[in-house]
C-alpha cells in the first residue's frame, strides 16, 4: 500500500481573527462556554448544534481558530447553526463565544470527513438500541440524565473485529466512560473502562454471525461519593465503531519528516500490514499527524520526528548484549516478555546533555515505563519512572566523562507482552525557552493601560536575547516589546489603549522573539489542569488540544469598569 496520496492533518491551531462589531453601550456577563453538543460534524454540511454554559443576553458570537467554520446563533438561546466549508480543515477546533464584555474560555468542535450518526433516545434498553446499519461509523451522543445507558446495535460476520472507542475525557467531558458488548440476551461478552485515558477502547472478535449491542454509560467525573451511571448536558461523546481494517499505530512508531518512510501496520482486519508514509510535504514544526491512508477506516495518528528512526533488535536485555544506537535515534520497540528489560549502548561525551524521552502510555500501549542511565560495569547513574504526572519516562542527564554508557527501560510492574510497546529518543538536550500565561482573555479601557504577565523559562543552557512582543492588537492598542532579563521568571508586557480606541474583542498573540535570529516562541495558555483529591483524578491531563496561543482581548469604553483577567472556568 503507497501513501504518496495520503490526506493528512495536524493537531495545530490555524489563526483566524475575528474583530468584533459592538453596537450597545450596555455591559453584560462575560459568557461561558463549557460544552459543544454535538461536538463535530462533517465536512460540506450545517450542524445544529446546543451550546451549553451561561450567555446573558443572547445572542452571543463565536470565534473558531480557523476559517471556514461558521457558528451562526439560532433564535433560540443556546444554540448554532454551524456552517462548515467543504474544504474546512479536518480535525479538531477551538471555539470561544464572545460578546462586548469578554469571551469564554476556548471549548472544542471536531471537522470529520466522514458521515456523522446522531445518537437518538430512546436507547437505553439493550432489547431495543439504536441501529447502526453500516459500519464504519461515529455516533455523536450525550447521556442526558442520571442512569442513562446508550445501546447501539451492530451486525457482525464470525472472525470479525469490533473496533469501538469513544472520545469523552479528552473533550473534557463530565463522565468516566465505559465501553461494553453484549449479545441479544443481555449477556456481556467484553468490556473496557480506560484505554489509552479514561476513555475506553475495546477490540473484540465476534465468535459467530449475528446482532451485537455496544453499550456505553459512565460515572460521574472528577469523581464523587454517588453511586450509580451519570448523566447531564456536559456527558457529550463520540462513539466511534469499525468492523473494516484499523491501524492502532505503525511500526517505526515515529516517521520521518522530509522523506518516504516504509512502515508496518499494527491493528486488526488489515488486509496489508505494509505502507509507505511520504513525509515530504509535513511542515517544519510538525510533531504529530493524521493520515488518512487508503483502505483504512480511521485516521491513523502518527508521530513525525526530524531524527533517524529505527527498530529495536533483540537479544537486548543485558548491557554485555545491548544493540548499539547513534545520537540522536528513535527506537520503536518492544517489553515483550513479563520481566523483561531492553537495553540500548550509545557513546556519550563528557559535560555534554542528553535527552531520553519514552512514548508508550500516551500511545495506548499497556507499558507503565521505567528508564535508567548505567555506566559500563551496570551502575545506576540516573533513573525515572514518571514524569510530569504522567506515567512515559524522561530524563536529562550529562555525562560524567567520555565513553559508552547504557540506557535501559521496563515495566514499572514487570508486565510484558504484543501490548507493551513503545518509542524511546536518545539526542542531545537542544535549548529551549518556553513562554506560558496563566489567563485565556484580558480587557482594556479606551485611554487607559493594562498589564499582561508571561512566564519565562529556559533550558538546556539557551542563551538568545529575547524581548516580549504582543501581535494583532485590536486597533488603537499598542505595547512597546520588552527585553526578557536572563534570569527565568515573569515578565510584565503594558498595553496601552488610547482615549478614542473603539470597543472590539479579538484574538491576539504574546511571543518572545530573538532578537538576533527573529525567531518566535508563542506564549501559550494551558487547557490542562490535573490533581488528585484523596487518590481520585480530578482535572484533564490530556485533550484533544491541550494548549492555545491565542489570548482573547477586549476593548471596552472609558466608562466601563474593567475586570481582571480571567483564568478558565473551572467545572
Amino acid at each position: 500500500m503507497l501513501l504518496h496520496g495520503a490526506v493528512f492533518h495536524w493537531r495545530r491551531i490555524a489563526v483566524l481573527f475575528v474583530p468584533a462589531i459592538f453596537a450597545t453601550a450596555s455591559f453584560a456577563a462575560d459568557p461561558i462556554l463549557n460544552h459543544i453538543s454535538p461536538a463535530a460534524g462533517q465536512q460540506g454540511t450545517t450542524v445544529s448544534v446546543s451550546v451549553a454554559g451561561k450567555f446573558d443576553p443572547w445572542p452571543v458570537q463565536a470565534w473558531v481558530d480557523a476559517p471556514g467554520i461558521t457558528f451562526k446563533p439560532a433564535k433560540t438561546a443556546g444554540k448554532f447553526d454551524v456552517e462548515i466549508a467543504k474544504d474546512a480543515a479536518p480535525g479538531p477546533h477551538l471555539v470561544r463565544l464572545f460578546n462586548e464584555t469578554g469571551a469564554s474560555a476556548p471549548r472544542f468542535f471536531i471537522v470529520a470527513r466522514e458521515p456523522q450518526t446522531a445518537e437518538v433516545e430512546p436507547n437505553d434498553d439493550f432489547r431495543s438500541p439504536q441501529k447502526i446499519a453500516t459500519l464504519p461509523a461515529t455516533i455523536n451522543g450525550k447521556l442526558d440524565k442520571a442512569g442513562d445507558v446508550d445501546s447501539f446495535a451492530v451486525t457482525l460476520k464470525h472472525g470479525q473485529t469490533l473496533v469501538a472507542w469513544i472520545e469523552a475525557y479528552v473533550l473534557a467531558s463530565t463522565f468516566d466512560g465505559m465501553l461494553r458488548i453484549v449479545d441479544t440476551d443481555g449477556h456481556e461478552l467484553a468490556f473496557n473502562h480506560d484505554g489509552r485515558t479514561l476513555d475506553p477502547f475495546l477490540a473484540w472478535t465476534a465468535p459467530r454471525d449475528g446482532t451485537f449491542v455496544v453499550q456505553t454509560m459512565g460515572f460521574v467525573y472528577p469523581g464523587s461519593s454517588a453511586i450509580g451511571f451519570t448523566g447531564g448536558e456536559g456527558c457529550v461523546y463520540r462513539l466511534h465503531l469499525t468492523n473494516g481494517p484499523f491501524a492502532r499505530h505503525t511500526r517505526p512508531i515515529a516517521v520521518a519528516r522530509g522523506k518516504k518512510t516504509p512502515v508496518e501496520l499494527v491493528g486488526w482486519n488489515l488486509t496489508s500490514t505494509h505502507a509507505e508514509i511520504d513525509g515530504t510535504n509535513f511542515p517544519a514544526e510538525a510533531t504529530t499527524a493524521e493520515l488518512a491512508l487508503p483502505d483504512i477506516t480511521s485516521d491513523l495518528p502518527v508521530m513525525v520526528s526530524g531524527i533517524p528512526e529505527i527498530l529495536g533488535v533483540k537479544p537486548d536485555s543485558h548491557a554485555a548484549t545491548a544493540q548499539t544506537v547513534a545520537v540522536p535515534t528513535g527506537i520503536t520497540g518492544c517489553i515483550t516478555r513479563p520481566g523483561e528489560e531492553d537495553r540500548f549502548a550509545f557513546t556519550a561525551v563528557k559535560g555534554r546533555a542528553y535527552e531520553f524521552k519514552v512514548n508508550s502510555a500516551a500511545l495506548g500501549s499497556a507499558l507503565d515505563s521505567w528508564l535508567k542511565i548505567e555506566n559500563k560495569d551496570g551502575k545506576q547513574l540516573a533513573t525515572n519512572d514518571d514524569v510530569n504526572g504522567f506515567s512515559d519516562s524522561a530524563l536529562t542527564w550529562t555525562a560524567p566523562a567520555d565513553g559508552t554508557f547504557t540506557c535501559a527501560i521496563g515495566d514499572v510492574a514487570h508486565h510484558g507482552g504484543d501490548n507493551y510497546f513503545y518509542r524511546l529518543a536518545i539526542t542531545e538536550a537542544a535549548p529551549s525557552v518556553a513562554a506560558t500565561i496563566t489567563v485565556h482573555s484580558a480587557n482594556i479601557v479606551a485611554g487607559k493601560t493594562s498589564e499582561l504577565k508571561v512566564a519565562v523559562k529556559r533550558a538546556n543552557a539557551f542563551k538568545s536575547k529575547l524581548q516580549l512582543v504582543a501581535k494583532n492588537l485590536p486597533d488603537g492598542i499598542t505595547a512597546t516589546p520588552v527585553d526578557v532579563p536572563e534570569k527565568d521568571g515573569e515578565v510584565t508586557l503594558k498595553l496601552i489603549a488610547d482615549a478614542d480606541a473603539k470597543p472590539a474583542g479579538q484574538a491576539c498573540t504574546l511571543v518572545l522573539r530573538e532578537t538576533d535570529s527573529g525567531a518566535e516562541h508563542p506564549a501559550r495558555f494551558s487547557l490542562l489542569a490535573g490533581s488528585e483529591n484523596n487518590g481520585v483524578p480530578q482535572g484533564y491531563t490530556e485533550l484533544i488540544i491541550n494548549s492555545t496561543e491565542h489570548l482573547w482581548l477586549t476593548v471596552l469604553p472609558p466608562s466601563a469598569k474593567p475586570e481582571p483577567p480571567k483564568p478558565a472556568e473551572k467545572k
